[in-house]
């Protein structure tokens, strides 16, 4: 499998310093567990290989289990997860999906995400699943071949 291009961030380096300071900005004031499981769920709406192939690499290093990584697309039905990391796969799936209902982000989401993070907190999370989504869109786009990045 090849790439339809050079990776857009390889041809445009300026961009790829401007998405890894977004991203390591993102890894501050959460924890990169829950950033990871973020990270995955919206790769997996996303359906980017990249990415859903890399995060879960990412998030064993940092001790994640096989048993929460493969339970993260039916989060809702697996009793693995917290309240507050259920709010943040919430949020990420509405955040990613917003074509996808009248109200992208229902009040819902918005306000069990907000019992759970403050306003830096929510901030940082919403970089976070935004710059995912980058990723995602730029891999898929090109067709970039899983394996190509390395962790």
């Amino acid at each position: 499998m090849h790439a339809r291009m050079n990776h857009p961030v390889m041809v445009l380096p300026e961009a790829l310093n401007v998405l890894q300071s977004l991203g390591n900005l993102t890894k501050q004031g959460l924890p990169e567990k829950l950033l990871e499981l973020v990270h995955l769920r919206a790769s997996q709406i996303n359906g980017c290989s990249v990415c859903v192939d890399m995060h879960p690499k990412i998030a064993r290093k940092l001790g994640e289990t096989d048993e929460r990584l493969f339970a993260v697309s039916a989060w809702r039905d697996a009793p693995y997860f917290t309240d507050a990391e259920r709010a943040a796969l919430a949020l990420t799936e509405a955040v990613t999906r917003l074509a996808d209902r009248e109200d992208p982000v229902p009040d819902a989401i918005w306000n069990e995400a907000a019992k759970h993070f403050d306003e830096r907190e929510l901030a940082t999370l919403i970089l976070s699943i935004a710059t995912i989504n980058v990723w995602n869109r730029l891999n898929a786009t090109i067709k970039m071949p899983v394996g190509v990045w390395k962790v």
